[in-house]
């Protein structure tokens, strides 16, 4: 092989700089096809195609100074061809001229609540109320978080075929049901925003504390609903439940560190290493909490009560320093403003830490008989906690194992038998 030229270097494969820019910036040529298309499905397919055009015209081309503008003109482009194809099209374009394919699509109608971003009409077009909760977190992940339908079924531990199936039924479920490719206004926003939230609280807790299989945290997921739930701040800056969201949001994720030890296990709050917490990620909480106390005009929401929770905690440098007194108080708003059968557990706890376990056991006692609660682990979990701060070993001993009879993720199991055989009587 004859020696390289002075100063030659061998061409760069530029096949990982285009999957990287690709998982960045599909989300925003996603939803900036979809303003034009409407259609969420198609739109993703156009993304691909773009793609494909980038890995066949790069290698010989080189990497554009601006990839991500390339991917969009490219995947737009095609999103006009294919409109001139559509019949029902043809006279419509023939009337609005034939400079489309240069010119940005039309404008909405103006409105004073407008928020004119094509990537906050995707979040809400992806968590649609027609589709099913598990629809609305695969197509989220999909087409917002940029995973692969096998990466979604890994982090959920779903088939891959049960994934893919999801996604292809929340695409169609979207274009037979003619959900408009839109922010919605007023009342219907407050709605649907609900859905947004939700379905990244969703998220990250599946990465907090995984529901089934071998390890308790995947922090990739909490990493992905962290980055959707700032995205969403930045998008929507007068909404105080959102910034409340991402406040709560990266309060949890500065103790991720601390949550698991040397092998894995789970490590109890009570038991953490707060030195590992994240302070940048704690002061992002307070950023991001100040926000939502600024933007709000009234009493404060769901995610605002849970933000000062996890920010009461935040500020604790040792467990004993904890304000348990106004945890509990927020636990009761939380109650009154949000009740389910979960706030209620873990206001019993909150109530146990600031005036004795006792108290905390007339809560959980209550909810025996909860249907919600039936299969829920942490039920009997909470209450041999309870039962141990009382001195009631046999008791706490039994409730440990009917625990970790009931728990999916293996981790947890561990933890409660482990919890269990210290009690046995």
């Amino acid at each position: 092989m004859s020696p390289q030229p002075p100063g030659r270097q061998e061409p760069v494969d530029p096949r990982p700089a285009i999957d990287t820019v690709f998982r960045i910036e599909s989300p925003r040529i996603i939803a900036g096809v979809a303003r034009i298309v409407r259609d969420v499905g198609i739109a993703e397919e156009l993304a691909q195609d773009a793609l494909v055009a980038a890995l066949e015209q790069w290698p010989r081309d080189g990497v554009p100074d601006n990839p991500g503008a390339w991917l969009m003109a490219a995947a737009r482009h095609r999103a006009v061809d294919l409109i001139r194809r559509r019949e029902n099209y043809a006279r419509k374009l023939q009337e609005i001229g034939r400079d489309l394919e240069t010119t940005a699509p039309p404008e909405e109608p103006a409105d004073p609540e407008d928020i004119d971003d094509d990537l906050l009409r995707l979040v809400f077009t992806a968590c649609h109320p027609v589709l099913s909760a598990e629809a609305r977190i695969a197509l989220t992940l999909r087409l917002l978080g940029g995973l692969t339908t096998a990466e979604i079924a890994r982090a959920f531990l779903t088939p891959e075929p049960t994934v893919a199936q999801r996604i292809v039924r929340a695409k169609r479920t979207l274009a037979t049901k003619n959900v408009d490719f839109e922010v919605p206004y007023g009342p219907e926003r407050a709605a649907r925003l609900g859905s947004v939230l939700d379905v990244i609280y969703l998220i990250f807790n599946e990465g907090y504390a995984a529901t089934a299989g071998d390890d308790w945290l995947r922090p990739a997921l909490c990493e992905d609903a962290l980055r959707l739930a700032r995205v969403l701040s930045g998008l929507m800056p007068k909404e105080p439940e959102v910034h409340a969201l991402t406040s709560l949001l990266e309060f949890q994720a500065s103790r991720t560190a601390a949550r698991t030890g040397p092998g894995g296990e789970p490590v109890l709050l009570r038991d953490q290493n707060r030195r590992r917490w994240n302070r940048m990620l704690i002061a992002r909480g307070i950023t991001a909490l100040g926000r939502a106390d600024a933007t709000s005009t009234g009493a404060p929401g769901p995610y605002a009560l849970q933000a000062a929770i996890a920010a009461c905690h935040a500020h604790a440098y040792t467990y004993e320093e904890t304000d348990w007194r106004t945890i509990a108080t927020l636990y009761d708003l939380l109650a009154a403003r949000a009740p389910s059968p979960v706030v209620e557990l873990n206001r019993a706890v909150a109530v146990s830490m600031a005036r004795g376990p006792a108290e905390g056991l007339v809560i959980v006692d209550a909810l025996a008989a909860e249907p919600a609660l039936k299969d829920y682990h942490l039920l009997p979990s909470v209450r041999g906690d309870l039962l141990e701060r009382l001195g009631r070993t046999a008791e706490a001993h039994e409730e440990f194992v009917r625990a970790a009879g009931l728990a999916r993720n293996e981790r947890e199991r561990e933890m409660l038998l482990d919890r269990a055989g210290k009690c046995r009587p």
